[in-house]
């Protein structure tokens, strides 16, 4: 975000120069460009760098070093070339500057316009009346332009990039908006495009801000197990140089460390301490062969692996001989190195390499040179085809679109042997609407391996997969549930849209003579319904009328009629229905999340008292948790905690609606905090043990305890009274210590 400044004639050397500086680090990043390229390039340097001259970063420096450092990430990370790299200097001159689209159009041509266009941010008179979410809008209209120029979106990333890593001189609720928004969409969008090295990075900036301690409890964990690890890497090395060294072929072998946010997600799904985590870094074999080449010498580097140590062999995976629908090409394999530690190794060519660490970019600089190079040529027509249905609200896009950036993929065949790559979940329903949609429509039932399923079933590897269709079939609103894709999602939704667009014509026939008979405007009354009885648009009240769920008589009778235009009656005057009042879930709310006296919170920084306030029941607040509120639209405020699993979607779709929330002192309100125990079942005692430490150790409350053993092993649910995460934190670090106890984790 830019701010507008004062400066001094000393002060704006100062920032030319830093700026100047930062602009001659871009260049010696570029590779040699010719005269025109560079012209183009030193005219977009001084109009920027003067649209932005009064204008400085949150942190203190002149605006200007942003841009130039997104076109660095640009050139240098993405590795685009000089259009992007104008395209990046020029990206905030619209929104930010009296600069205008024309200007831009006129200087730079029709080509860097568009590009620009697409990175500006919508209007800002786009209020949240207008429309549900801006930023489902605005992100809508960046991938609207993705389909006709990627270099939007890898711009934006690199944008972003730097905004993440720079986010330090931002207030704390809107860092967590900014990284909510970024572990989203952005980080599945990173890796959809094959930029893994900034999918990686993403992911631990988020982490950073959302988690703080349990990232820099883990970073120093990492940095202290570092000089072990490349030690045991050398070890690792050494037997696989022979074998390597006979290849003829120039090759690197080095180890990475996994990132913090995949080790953290691994101590979560493996629910195993950091100690117990064998692979916290992979072995890497890259091969400088060429193309002709390439593949059997990774085989043969795979053979030579394999021969001095023991591989496991469900871990191998070759998305060589079939990459990633992104255009990923590797062998991942796991053996059992020095000492018994599982060590994963990553084989691949140059060429891989940077195909892995680049993507989109890197990917087209080699298109042709192998058979794949139509990669995401059939994501992108996904992607255009949900653009393209009508009558779909920017929320359903933003959910369909997400669907389309999955991680994990399944390899599916038609009779006729043709491939198609799905994401893992996705079931028979979802395959035929992605050979097409007439025949997701008109699916009747699916054979999978020659044998009936429902249409619900999911798909594995390796299924052939037959669909017969019927005329007589068309979707159902059940189908909507049977799939996971956006294509077919989409198109399952915008089916029941018609349908129910075809029974409404009746009711607007109905409203039709009505409203003629009062003779009354039809767009304005039909506006005026639409918008007061609450419904999302005119298809839905004309379904509602149709199926007599709306008595129209009794509607009309909240207006009298003024001016050709309906004309609310006063709510005394108004004849509406009574509607029982619902039970309050204020007061259940509070007694399940506190207890005593009501917690004191400041929201956007001033005392609570006059919200309704509720504590989420997804999260479970405790005082002394990273917060944020959540204006809802009926309900009053709920809080939620930073790390709120449905913390992503508020904040990046209805980020307008998060209020900034802290915790004023408190010690007599007592919060509900669920923990999950794992441990060792060596015979009676450990629910007493368990007891002991909580109630007369720790003098904690125990609300809720269930527990379950089998064959040496017991899994329990303990629901916590506490006073704040102080008390939560000595609960988990105590119980921790318990013999029996392997783990302790608090869940939601």
């Amino acid at each position: 975000m830019a701010t507008l400044t004062s400066i001094s004639p000393e002060q704006r050397a100062a920032d030319n120069a830093l700026i100047e500086q930062a602009y001659q680090n871009l260049l010696r990043k570029l590779p040699k460009l010719d005269g025109a390229d560079r012209d183009l390039l030193q005219r977009a340097y001084e109009l920027g760098r003067e649209a932005h001259s009064k204008q400085r970063r949150k942190s203190g420096e002149p605006y200007f070093t942003h841009p130039i450092e997104v076109a660095r990430i640009c050139a240098e990370e993405i590795g685009l070339g000089p259009t992007a790299i104008v395209c990046a200097l020029l990206h905030d001159v619209v929104e930010d500057t009296p600069v205008t689209l024309a200007d831009i159009d006129a200087q730079f041509g029709d080509r860097v316009a568009k590009i620009v266009d697409g990175l500006t941010k919508l209007d800002g008179s786009y209020h949240t009346h207008d429309v549900e979410s801006p930023q489902a809008e605005n992100f809508k209209k960046v991938i609207s332009t993705l389909v006709e120029d990627v270099r939007v979106v890898l711009i934006k990333m690199a944008d972003r990039l730097h905004n993440m890593r720079t986010l330090g001189a931002m207030p704390r609720h809107k860092q967590l908006k900014i990284a909510a928004e970024t572990s989203y969409i952005y980080a599945p969008l990173a890796h959809r495009l094959g930029l893994y090295a900034i999918k990686t990075e993403f992911q631990d900036l988020c982490m950073r801000i959302i988690e703080p301690e349990v990232y820099y409890e883990l970073e120093r964990k990492v940095r202290d197990s570092e000089e072990r690890r490349q030690s045991y890497i050398e070890e690792f090395k050494v037997p696989l140089r022979k074998g390597l060294d006979a290849m003829e072929v120039p090759y690197r072998i080095f180890g990475r460390a996994k990132s913090i946010y995949s080790i953290h997600n691994k101590i979560k799904t493996k629910e195993v301490p950091f100690e117990e985590i064998y692979d916290l870094f992979a072995v890497r074999i890259v091969i400088d062969a060429p193309v002709e080449t390439e593949k059997q010498k990774c085989w043969y580097a795979y053979s030579t692996v394999t021969d001095i140590y023991k591989p496991i062999p469900e871990r191998l995976k070759d998305w060589i001989t079939t990459p990633k629908s992104n255009g990923y090409e590797s062998l991942h394999t796991t053996v059992i190195g020095p000492g018994g530690r599982y060590v994963e190794v990553q084989i691949r060519s140059e060429r891989m390499d940077e195909i892995a660490e680049r993507g989109f970019a890197a990917h087209w600089k080699y298109k042709g040179v192998i058979s794949h190079s139509d990669v995401y040529d059939n994501w992108l027509n996904n992607v255009r085809e949900i653009l393209d249905s009508p009558n779909s609200d920017t929320l359903e896009f933003l959910s369909d679109f997400k669907t389309n950036l999955f991680n994990e993929e399944i390899y599916v065949y038609t009779p006729n042997g043709d491939m198609k790559i799905l994401p893992k979940g996705a079931t028979a329903l979802d395959f035929a609407f992605s050979i097409h949609t007439d025949v997701g429509y008109h699916a009747s039932a699916i054979k999978v391996n020659k044998k009936l399923v429902p249409m619900g079933y999911r798909l594995n590897n390796g299924d052939q997969v037959t669909v017969i269709t019927s005329p007589n079939q068309s979707p159902k609103e059940a189908w909507s549930k049977m799939v996971v894709t956006g294509r077919a999602r989409s198109k399952i939704r915008h089916a029941m849209k018609e349908e129910r667009r075809r029974q409404g014509e009746i009711g607007k026939e109905t409203l039709m003579r009505k409203l003629k008979a009062l003779r009354v405007e039809w767009d304005p009354a039909v506006d005026t319904l639409v918008e007061d009885l609450g419904y999302q648009s005119r298809v839905d009240l004309y379904f509602d009328l149709s199926n007599e769920k709306l008595n129209l008589t009794q509607a009309l009778k909240r207006y009298r009629v003024e001016g050709n235009k309906l004309v609310a009656l006063p709510v005394e005057q108004a004849a509406v229905p009574e509607v029982p009042p619902k039970p309050s879930k204020n007061r259940r709310t509070k007694k399940k999340n506190n207890h005593g006296t009501k917690p004191r919170l400041l929201v956007g920084g001033e005392p609570a008292d006059n919200y309704q306030l509720f504590f989420a029941t997804c999260c479970n607040p405790v005082q002394g948790d990273a917060i944020f509120a959540y204006l809802t639209a009926s309900a009053g405020l709920k809080i939620h905690r930073a790390n709120c699993p449905n913390a992503p979607h508020l904040l990046s779709n209805y980020g307008y609606r998060v209020m900034k929330a802290e915790w004023v002192d408190n010690a007599k309100t007592t919060f509900v905090a669920e923990l999950k125990v794992i441990g060792v079942d060596d015979g009676p005692g450990i629910i007493e043990q368990i007891s002991h430490v909580l109630n007369h150790e720790l003098h904690v409350n125990i609300r809720r305890f269930s527990i379950e053993g089998d064959e040496g092993y017991f899994e329990g649910t303990i629901g916590l009274l506490v006073l704040n995460t102080d008390q939560l934190n000595l609960a988990i670090k105590t119980l921790k210590e318990l013999p029996s106890v392997s783990s302790v984790e608090r869940i939601n």
